[in-house]
C-alpha cells in the first residue's frame, strides 16, 4: 500500500513546479490553496494537516534549490516564487522515452506515433514538463510519483 502523504507530496510538488514553469521568469505568489485545495482553519486559526503538508512541500522544494521565494505570506503562500535554474533545466530536459510514450497513449486526440507529429511537438512531448502536466491532468498517481522520483529525486534526472 502506498503512503498517501508521499503521493500528496509528489502531486503538490509537481503542481507547484508546473505553475511556476507556466509563468517563468515572472515571480508569483504561490498559494497553498491553489495546490492543495480549500482549507478552513479551525477555531484556533490552525490550518489542516493537509494544508500544512502542502506548505511543507513548497518550503522543502525551496530548501532543495528547486524554487526561490522572498518570504512567506502567513501560512497561506510563498511570496514572489520563481523556479531556479536547476529546476528549469530539469523541466525542459528529455524524459525517458518509455514514460513519454506511456503518457502519449493516454492522451486523447493526439497520435501516439511520432512519425505523425511535427518535430516541435515531438520535442515538447519528450520533456519532463510535459510528463508532469500529463500525469497531473490524467490523475494517475503511480505515473506522477514515478515521474517526480525520476525527474527530481534521482541523481541523473532520468
Amino acid at each position: 500500500m502506498a503512503d498517501i502523504h508521499i503521493e500528496e507530496f509528489y502531486r503538490d510538488s509537481a503542481v507547484a513546479l508546473v505553475q511556476l514553469y507556466s509563468v517563468f521568469p515572472r515571480r508569483i505568489d504561490l498559494f497553498v490553496e491553489d495546490i492543495a485545495g480549500p482549507d478552513q482553519p479551525d477555531e484556533f486559526g490552525l490550518h489542516s494537516p493537509r494544508h500544512m503538508a502542502c506548505l511543507g512541500a513548497l518550503l522543502w522544494l525551496a530548501e532543495e534549490g528547486l524554487l526561490r521565494y522572498v518570504d512567506t505570506i502567513r501560512q497561506e503562500a510563498l511570496d514572489q516564487a520563481v523556479l531556479t535554474r536547476e529546476a528549469l533545466i530539469r523541466l525542459t530536459s528529455p524524459a525517458p522515452r518509455e514514460l513519454t510514450r506511456e503518457l502519449s497513449l493516454a492522451e486523447p486526440g493526439v497520435p501516439a506515433r511520432d512519425a505523425e507529429l511535427p518535430p516541435s511537438v515531438i520535442q515538447h512531448r519528450s520533456t519532463w514538463i510535459h510528463v508532469l502536466r500529463q500525469s497531473i491532468r490524467g490523475g494517475h498517481s503511480p505515473t506522477l510519483s514515478r515521474a517526480m522520483q525520476a525527474a527530481f529525486f534521482s541523481p541523473s534526472g532520468n
